[in-house]
């Protein structure tokens, strides 16, 4: 009887990689914080996650929005550093979440295939 890690494994491994490219995004717009014009980025987690559930593959990247701004700026840029400094914090303890999730899940594997 063969294993299969889509099953075992369950959403977590799509999570931190969504939770991976979400990092990428919010980092970039703390970069540009400051660039003129620049369209903060984030990418609504709970959709997509729905979205790769639903779909088949899993190579799909994630779409992409532009965040609306709380405050425009003179310039046209549309990050707030409060606002993505707190998204990206909450984004790093989810991925540590999801990261745990993920090693809980192949310490299972683990002990099953030692016949602990």
């Amino acid at each position: 009887m063969s294993i299969s890690f889509d099953k075992a494994l369950g959403v977590h491994p799509q999570a931190v990689a969504l939770r991976l490219s979400r990092a990428e995004l919010l980092s970039a717009n703390l970069a540009n914080v400051d660039t003129p014009n620049f369209q903060a980025k984030d990418i609504d987690f709970a959709a997509e996650m729905q979205r790769s559930s639903l779909s088949f593959s899993t190579g799909a990247s994630a779409q992409e929005m532009y965040r609306v701004p709380y405050q425009p700026s003179s310039d046209g840029n549309t990050v707030a550093l409060d606002v993505e400094q707190a998204e990206f914090s909450k984004n790093v303890q989810d991925y540590q979440a999801s990261l745990h999730f993920l090693n809980m899940k192949f310490v299972g594997l683990k002990k099953a295939i030692e016949g602990k």
